[in-house]
């Protein structure tokens, strides 16, 4: 078992560590793609996208996401804002 960090969620429920299994699968180009899952769930997360081995890049990743939401919710509100009712 080996700590992990879950980004998955980091903008609703911040950055989570747990305690987890690493799974290597191969795919069909030969590179191989690591999940980790958390011993009685059946859920798990990509190694690299959704979870980290390091703290460091497990704040990395969390803040890109605020980033692109922020950026989102800006969009949408420029949006809202040129939209008229005649």
């Amino acid at each position: 078992m080996e700590k992990i960090y879950i980004t998955k969620y980091a903008l609703t429920g911040g950055i989570k560590e747990i305690e987890a299994n690493i799974t290597t699968y191969s795919t069909s180009d030969g590179k191989g793609t690591e999940y980790a899952r958390e011993p009685n769930s059946y859920g798990s997360f990509i190694i690299g996208k959704e979870a980290f081995r390091s703290l460091e890049d497990a704040i990395k990743n969390a803040e890109e996401k605020r980033q692109k939401k922020i950026a989102s919710l800006k969009k949408q509100i420029e949006k809202l804002e040129k939209l008229s009712f005649k």
